[in-house]
């Protein structure tokens, strides 16, 4: 988004090569992990183990901050979770969409007026490039209310619905994208890790955030045909062996934050960086922690296109 402020558990224990070296692990230990917790330079962290739900790793993980378009996950969930959810529901491009990221500054689908796009569509547009117009749209189009200040209102009601039915007590959504407009759009690492584990539940979910682009084609409002094609911003993709997602955010308030999932063999972890450094380096250092490797130490990431949004 824009700077503005805004796994299963391993059935057996299991030794692993890489880089050449052999890593031994004590018969008394499962899942294989490092002996050291690493150290990283966010500010907040967490990884947890996705089928169990276990505590992998920690370091201010109850420390509410703010999250930037890593709220995406959630305003993604809540579609995903609406009863009889048509994913090809085919959704009309409202200028406003456009407005709002110009007047924001925030990072974009490029979605054109009067195109017509499905719900799925809307989804990738949210994930990959991490487009305001295309959650925008998303939180237009499933909140209730005549206005569209209603329906988003509403939409954003159903995500704080939905974090207080996953109990999350650290966690407060006042927007749909993650840029902030009252600073009250915060969670903890802990929190962002449980609302991602309960969104990779979800098959379409994981489709979205494992792709790292996705080109489709809708029609416009004149009957001839556009083609959107959108790169994920999360650079773990394709860079880290196993990963699976999740999803980045950005902002001034929030500073760089990652969402990541990673599954080798039987085992999914999912985990959150908030306000971080290196952001991507911190993930791989935590995943390896929780697989037991060395991959950080060798990872190169992967080279967005010149023309791909950032975030």
């Amino acid at each position: 988004m824009s700077s503005l402020p805004g796994v299963r558990r391993a059935a057996a224990v299991t030794v692993t090569l890489t880089a050449g070296a052999l890593l031994s692990v004590s018969s008394l230990v499962a899942p294989a992990q490092a002996a050291t917790a690493p150290s990283i330079g966010g500010k907040g962290g967490f990884v947890l183990n996705n089928a169990t739900g276990a505590t992998v790793y920690g370091k201010a993980a109850d420390t509410r901050r703010q999250m930037a378009s890593t709220t995406k996950i959630m305003t993604a969930a809540v579609v995903l979770s609406t009863k009889g959810v048509d994913l090809n529901r085919k959704v009309t491009v409202k200028q406003a969409y456009r407005d709002y990221v110009t007047k924001q500054g925030a990072s974009t689908a490029d979605l054109r007026t009067g195109d017509k796009v499905t719900v799925r569509q809307l989804l990738y547009g949210t994930m990959l490039p991490s487009g305001c117009d295309a959650a925008y749209a998303l939180a237009d189009t499933f909140g209730t209310g005549s206005t569209t200040a209603a329906r988003t209102k509403s939409f954003i009601a159903k995500m704080n619905a939905k974090a207080t039915s996953l109990k999350l007590k650290n966690t407060k959504f006042d927007s749909f994208d993650g840029i902030s407009q009252s600073g009250k759009n915060y969670t903890t690492p802990r929190d962002l890790a449980k609302i991602a584990q309960y969104a990779m539940k979800n098959a379409n979910f994981r489709a979205v955030v494992k792709a790292t682009s996705y080109k489709s084609t809708a029609p416009t409002s004149t009957g001839g045909k556009r083609t959107y094609t959108w790169y994920n911003t999360n650079k773990l993709l394709g860079s880290y062996k196993g990963a699976v997602g999740i999803k980045t955010g950005t902002g001034t308030a929030a500073g760089p934050c990652l969402v990541f999932a990673a599954t080798r063999g039987s085992k999914t972890l999912v985990g959150v960086v908030l306000n971080g450094t290196d952001r991507y380096k911190d993930a791989a250092k935590l995943l390896d922690y929780g697989f037991g490797s060395s991959t950080a130490k060798t990872m190169k990431l992967r080279t967005l296109p010149a023309d791909a949004q950032r975030d």
